[in-house]
């Protein structure tokens, strides 16, 4: 990530953060309260007649219900757009001030959000920066003004930065056809080539150079972000028969002849080198080899055979060196999620794996662009209520039944925390995180507005937690979800984009047994009546009724994730 560095008033220096972030550390014990807040101010990606920044406030004061930042600009900069804040601009003075959903600002506690902006001329760094009237930092313009330091391989820093992202008109029909769809049906999706057919297409389904020419006709004069999921491993989803492939555990051959080189080759065509093209590399196979492997209660015979046989590893590998090789592919692998890699004895054995796959077939780090996590999950992105350093009664949070001693509690702080692990595994610095927010609002009626009771840490998490499901490892077709933020660039520290790689709307798989040529099973967590396993605690699976097969549409769902979106649409 190219990071504008910043300096605080007289009290504070700065250190490379593993995030890859400016980060600021008190010069002495007391230098905190001389400065009430501090600000990073950070050009994301900057092109001729504008740019895109990304701004973090700290409050080092006390806890605030309510938030603005306040800079000027010393040329002709004019924001155009924002996210996570309302932004508003008089002459060259810009005010940001907090939305409803992010007013609380504890002591300690950071904030971040965006902009799109213009300019001609010089882009100077604001030079002051103030928090409710407080002045916070300076930026010591050593940025050099920002934009983004390309890598080797002539790819941006942040693809998503200053770019367009590629409206499926698929999805976007059956999203318009359905009642109050016409809200969300223009927003970014994830094309899913989850089989060879869907490389080619058919009479009734777009193919990949259908989607990239249709990209090109979106994209007009300026970038466009296109996303895939590239998803067919052999012996894929070892541990859930609803997303079953249509390969065997040892058809490794044909995945790398019949469907990665394919996908090569038409993602190599200098036609579509005016694209950014994004790979969401494999979900839910690489996690699996961790947690649903050997002595495990989770574990699963098929996934002891995808360890042994090493062709998840190998799969992966080879595609990040296939498509890494193309100079405006960037590549994200699959990084699971809170609920499933947040414990220890998952957190550092996946990034090391991961680091194991990144370096096998050729494959090299710099073939990853970074992670993505929560893909196709629901794991709320940011617990305001509770945080994993709270206790109740002296009973500390992780040692509630829905945490169960887990590191952390929401999505944002997991795929921030994972991204400097993997930089500590030997991956790249620059690495950035995605987060699928496609169905983890969990707005609507059942979303809390404060702590829950402090009867017990039990009832204190149960009563405040957004994330309405009854057990964290619940996955299919969740009952009470809703969409989340919308596809946005640079929202926080580490993070290129939130995303909506899972198109809201496709079902995770179908409540009953449905006879398929898809090679897609029955999967009892998608039954509403199953109550459960050693995955999900031998819980009810809080599956909706009625649902078709994956990646098929299902209206309830859809209509499910409008009503409990949060922000409301």
């Amino acid at each position: 990530m190219s990071r504008a560095r910043t300096a605080l008033l007289g009290a504070l220096a700065l250190i490379a953060a593993g995030s890859g972030a400016a980060a600021a550390v008190p010069a002495d014990v007391d230098a905190v309260a001389a400065v009430p807040c501090t600000v990073d101010y950070k050009v994301q990606n900057q092109w001729d007649t504008g740019f895109t920044a990304a701004v973090t406030v700290t409050n080092n004061g006390a806890a605030k219900s309510s938030w603005a930042v306040k800079w000027s600009y010393a040329g002709n900069q004019k924001v155009t757009s924002g996210w996570n804040a309302k932004i508003s601009q008089s002459g060259t003075a810009v005010t940001a001030a907090n939305e409803s959903y992010n007013g609380t600002l504890g002591t300690g506690s950071s904030t971040s959000f965006g902009f799109n902006a213009s300019y001609s001329g010089t882009n100077a760094l604001p030079t002051a920066f103030t928090l409710d009237g407080v002045t916070c930092n300076v930026d010591d313009g050593s940025g050099g003004g920002g934009g983004t330091d390309p890598d080797p391989s002539g790819k941006v820093d942040n693809p998503y930065a200053g770019a367009k992202v590629y409206v499926n008109p698929e999805w976007s029909a059956k999203a318009a056809a359905e009642t109050g769809g016409s809200r969300i049906s223009n927003q970014p999706t994830g094309v899913w080539l989850d089989r060879i057919a869907a490389i080619n297409g058919s009479s009734t389904s777009m193919g990949l150079r259908a989607h990239l020419d249709a990209a090109l006709a979106q994209k007009g004069s300026g970038e466009e972000v296109v996303q895939l999921v590239v998803y067919d491993l052999p012996g894929r989803d070892c541990a859930a028969l609803a997303s079953n492939g249509e390969l065997g555990p040892t058809e490794i051959d044909k995945y790398k002849t019949q469907f990665i080189d394919p996908i090569a080759a038409i993602l190599s065509d200098s036609k579509y080198a005016a694209l950014r093209i994004v790979t969401t590399i494999e979900i839910d196979s690489l996690p699996n080899l961790v947690t649903n492997t050997g002595s495990r209660a989770t574990a699963t015979p098929a996934c002891d055979t995808m360890l042994a046989n090493g062709n998840y590893v190998k799969g992966v590998g080879y595609a990040l060196a296939k498509l890494g090789a193309i100079p405006n592919v960037y590549n994200y692998i699959d990084a699971g999620h809170h609920g499933w890699l947040g414990w220890d004895d998952n957190f550092g054995p996946s990034a090391t794996l991961f680091k194991q796959a990144a370096t096998s077939e050729g494959a090299t780090v710099g073939d990853v662009h970074g992670f993505i996590t929560n893909t196709a999950n629901y794991s709320a992105l940011k617990e305001n209520n509770f945080t994993i350093n709270d206790s109740v009664n002296g009973t500390s949070v992780r040692q509630s039944k829905w945490v169960d001693w887990n590191r952390y509690v929401d999505e944002l702080s997991y795929a921030q925390a994972f991204r400097n692990q993997l930089v500590s595994v030997g991956f790249d610095s620059g690495i950035g995180m995605l987060i699928d927010t496609s169905r983890n609002g969990w707005g609507g009626t059942a979303r809390p507005t404060g702590p829950g009771a402090t009867t017990s840490v039990d009832t204190y998490v149960d009563g405040g937690r957004y994330d309405r499901r009854i057990h964290m490892g619940n996955w299919c077709n969740q009952s009470g979800a809703g969409l989340g933020e919308r596809p946005q660039s640079a929202p926080a520290t580490g993070i290129d984009a939130y995303v909506w790689m899972k198109p809201p709307g496709e079902s995770d798989g179908s409540s009953s047994a449905i006879a398929n040529d898809e090679g897609k099973g029955f999967d009892r967590m998608c039954d509403p009546t199953y109550t459960g396993n050693a995955r999900n605690g031998n819980s009810l699976s809080g599956a909706l009724a009625n649902a078709p097969l994956s990646g098929h549409w299902f209206s309830a769902q859809f209509q499910e994730l409008m009503k409990n979106a949060y922000p409301a649409l």
